[in-house]
Parts: structure tokens; sequence; C-alpha cells
């Protein structure tokens, strides 16, 4: 077993803190306090002898704002029978603070409680007073996810930038790119440049706006400042549906015109059309390193009725027995999910994508669809590994709050952050969310009704402390009024910041940040 022990002092004062004030969101899993407290110089520099935690350490100072005039060392012990992925253990004892984590990214949770505590923690302008604790703690899922469209609307690399900070101070793990669909191609491929040129074109709300797109250094900038923050980014490729920017640009892979949808998706009886995803998904590999791919698979139906006069497809349909044009479209995933796993990566797909039959193995399925129960009870029963990610309550492009009039409702059903909060054991049955192919929990900003910046932060905060509750604590564990007690300190997390909030606790804080009226049609 190897450990790593770094050593960390600080000076005493007793004193007993009242749980509550603690303002720790997610929560952790077991909190005991002690009668002491801790006071740290301000600007203190907290390092490693042990360069393999420089980049967990570094993050760490950078966000206290430490300036390396007065160093301190911090004991970390890493053992791997700790507990699962994730895990940690933080002590503030009578001599010292210590973390014992099983990994990296344990280490990582660790410094990112220590740094909430610091955040809330009294100070007197020279020294800042932290409470004696011992606290146990592990998250309950290991996919904590949020997903960003820019395809729709395109917000850039400092918003992007922005929100992988909360991500990180939240114990948020995992970054959903969707960067292309019908509205716009935001990524740069060399081997097709007309992709970002021709297809990043026009937004949802203007057709003839500027290309907007990222260069490959952009992705390879984002990518790494992610991974600073223990977050994984995945990028979206969605296919064969949502394909229009790029037929925009290349109309030779058309699947063809139907009314409302042309071009909408890509042709699966041509095999230039595969040779043009794999060039495609080779250049992303390099760009993405972290060994999954999404390839999308939603909503075909709305544009596969132009199938039905494509004379490629009829002639696949004819040389493969095909009898209806799903078994077309599974063919098409079925090819692409090989490719995906031939470079490597595990494949990610939409919940239609379960009835394409993919390999089981290498295949993780986010479920959307909450009103198709039997998808989801189809992708675990067929050995699927399962991201929860249902509409309810999980897509933040729906309203929070009854008298909201921009974004979606289900029937008249919104999503508020304490619907987040309490998800899944609000929604789904114990068999189910502790299932043990149910990896995590994810939510979804679809940005139809989002254009300027103030919306998207109206629509994710606070709704995205709630998502690191959802994702990181057990639901007997979980308290309104200790998270409501905390969740009021964050807000004024956000207005230092400058960050645009909802205020549920005083609705007409901020009033709501009113882009576009939502459209019906699409899930995203």
């Amino acid at each position: 077993m190897k450990r790593h022990i770094l050593i960390f002092a600080l000076t005493m004062f007793s004193s007993v803190l009242n749980a509550q004030s603690l303002n720790l969101i997610p929560y952790p899993q077991k909190v005991t306090e002690l009668s002491s407290t801790f006071q740290v110089k301000k600007g203190a520099w907290l390092y490693s002898s042990n360069a393999g935690y420089k980049r967990e350490l570094n993050y760490l100072n950078s966000e206290l704002g430490s300036k390396g005039n007065n160093k301190q060392l911090l004991k970390i012990i890493v053992d791997p029978f700790i507990g699962k992925p994730g895990s940690y253990q933080l002590n503030t004892t009578a001599k010292k603070i210590s973390i014992t984590a099983a990994d990296k990214a344990g280490v990582f949770n660790a410094t990112i409680t220590l740094l909430q505590l610091y955040r809330s923690a009294k100070s007197n302008g020279t020294y800042v007073t932290l409470p004696g604790l011992r606290i146990t703690d592990e998250p309950r899922y290991e996919w904590r996810g949020f997903m960003l469209d820019e395809s729709r609307h395109f917000f850039g690399k400092q918003t992007v930038k922005n929100l992988l900070n909360w991500m990180a101070f939240y114990k948020l793990n995992r970054f959903h790119w969707h960067l292309t669909d019908a509205q716009g191609w935001r990524v740069e491929i060399k081997k097709y440049p007309l992709l970002t040129k021709v297809g990043g074109i026009g937004n949802f709300t203007d057709s003839t706006a500027t290309a907007q797109y990222y260069t490959q250094q952009d992705i390879k900038e984002i990518v790494a400042y992610a991974k600073r923050r223990n977050i994984e980014v995945v990028p979206e490729f969605d296919m064969p549906g949502h394909a229009t920017a790029a037929n925009k640009a290349y109309p030779q892979y058309s699947g063809g015109k139907v009314t409302g949808f042309d071009d909408f998706t890509f042709n699966p009886g041509k095999e230039i059309t595969f040779q043009f995803v794999a060039d495609v998904l080779k250049e992303l590999k390099p760009l993405f390193p972290d060994g999954r791919i999404h390839i999308g698979g939603d909503e075909v139906f709305m544009g596969i009725k132009a199938w039905d006069n494509n004379q490629d497809v009829k002639a696949l349909m004819t040389e493969k027995g095909f009898t209806d044009k799903q078994q077309a479209e599974a063919y098409f995933l079925k090819r692409v999910a090989d490719t995906v796993t031939k470079l490597g990566y595990k494949v990610m797909c939409w919940d239609e994508a379960v009835a394409a039959n993919l390999p089981v193995n290498n295949v993780i399925i986010n479920w959307w669809r909450q009103n198709k129960p039997e998808a989801l009870t189809q992708a675990l029963s067929s050995g699927y590994q399962v991201i929860l990610s249902p509409r309810l309550p999980m897509y933040f492009d729906f309203v929070q709050d009854s008298t909201h009039v921009s974004g979606r409702k289900w029937d008249g059903r919104y999503n508020t952050y304490l619907d987040v909060y309490h998800f899944p054991e609000n929604s789904l049955t114990k068999d189910v969310y502790e299932n043990k192919k149910v990896i995590g929990v994810q939510a979804n900003l679809w940005t139809e009704t989002v254009v300027t910046k103030n919306r998207l932060y109206y629509l994710v905060f606070p709704r995205m402390a709630a998502l690191a509750e959802s994702g990181w604590t057990i639901g007997d564990s979980k308290n309104d009024v200790l998270f409501n007690s905390s969740l009021k300190a964050h807000l004024d997390y956000y207005k230092a910041a400058g960050i645009y909030y909802y205020n549920p606790f005083n609705p007409t804080e901020n009033i709501e940040a009113v882009d576009v009226k939502p459209k019906a049609g699409a899930q995203d």
C-alpha cells in the first residue's frame, strides 16, 4: 500500500461551531465537530513535498488567493483502501489538518471541502478561523455531470471556464459538451473546414449570425482547464439526426429533406458518410483524451421520413433485408459505435439508442425521456451503464418558478431547485436508483431560450448547487433546512462573483432574464 505523507500545522483556538454555519454543498456524509478552531493567516500557501499533489494544491491556493508569503505544509495520505474512488477523510484536529483519500480525486474533493470551509469562516482581516472537524465523505455516484448546449447559442471560453469553476466548487466531475446540432457546428475539424465556416453560421434565433466555434487550440485549453479541476470533458457529435449544420456545409452526406426538418439526418446508405464520420471522430480523439465520445442517437424520427424517398437508403434496406427505417438507423449507430470503439473510446448515447442493441460493455446510456420509463428499464435490464438525466427534474431549460414565462414546462410541471435536490428519490424507486448499473446523474441545459449570459446563469444557479447534492448525497441524509441554510450563504457567493442568479427565497431580487419564448418540438 502506497502512502504519501505531508504535514500542515496550524494554530488552535477553542470554540464550538453549529453545523448549519458550515455552509457545505454538497454536505458531507459524516461530520463530527470538535471543540477547537484553527487560525490560518490569510495568503498562506499550502504546499506538498510530493509533486504528485501539486495540481490539487495549486488549484486550492489559487482559489484561496494565496500569495506564497507564508508557506505551510498539508498532511495527505493516499490510501486506495479507504473507500470508493473520490472518497476522503478531512481532519482538523488539535495539532494539524490532514487529508486521507482513496485517490487524487479524493484529495481534490477534500481540498474543495477545505475551500468551502475557508469561504464561510470568520476573518479578522489577517487570520481566518477554521472550525475543528472530523469529516468522512464519499460520493454517492461516480458520474456527477452537467451538459451545456452551445450549438443553439454560443457562449465562448470565458463563460465555459466560469461554469467549470463552479462545477469544481460543487464537486461535479463530468462536463458534457453539446457541440454539434441542427443550429450550428462549434468545433474546428481541419479536414472539413466548411463545418465551421459554413456550419458554424447562425444560431437558434438568428440563422445569419456570424460563424462562432472553438478552434482546436481553444478546445485543448478548455479541456486542460477542466482537468485541473478534476472534470472530464465529454464532447457530443450528434448523429444521425440533428445533423443539419453539418449537412449545410457538406450536403453530400444528407439523408434528404422533409418538411420542417430539411437535411436533418445523415445518409446511412452512402459509404462516404461513414468515412466522413470516422474522419471527424479521429480529429476529436486527441482533443478529448479522457476516453468517451457521445454520438447522440436521439430524435432521429423527426427527419427519418426523408429516407422514404432516398434511393441510397432504399438500396441499403434491400441489401440488408431491412423492413423498416429504424433498422437502418440502428445499422448507422452500430457502425459509428464500432468506429468509436476501435479508436479506444467508450460510446455514449441518448436512450433511443438502446433499441439499436449496441454492445453493452462499451456503451453508456443517458436516460432523458422521463415519460418513457420503459427505456430506462430496458437499458438496465440489457446491462448498459446508465446516467439519469430525465427532463423532470434535470433539464435546466425548464422554468423553476410558476411565474416564469421563458423556458419549458411539462404538463404544467417545472423544475424547482428542491426537485433537483431530492432527485432521484422523488422520481424513481429504490431498486432503480440503487441499481449498480446506474453510475450517476446529469443536468442538461439546452439553449433554445438562452441567448445571454445572464439568462444562462439565471437558469443554472442555484440549481447547480442542488445538482451537487443529487449526485453526492444519499437520500436519507438530505435535509431541506440544512441545505437551505447553506444555500443562502452560497447566494452571497454568486452575488460577489457577479452571477445573475434566481433567488428562491426572494424571487423578486433578480427579475427573470427572458431571452426567447420556447417553441414546441425537440427534446433539446
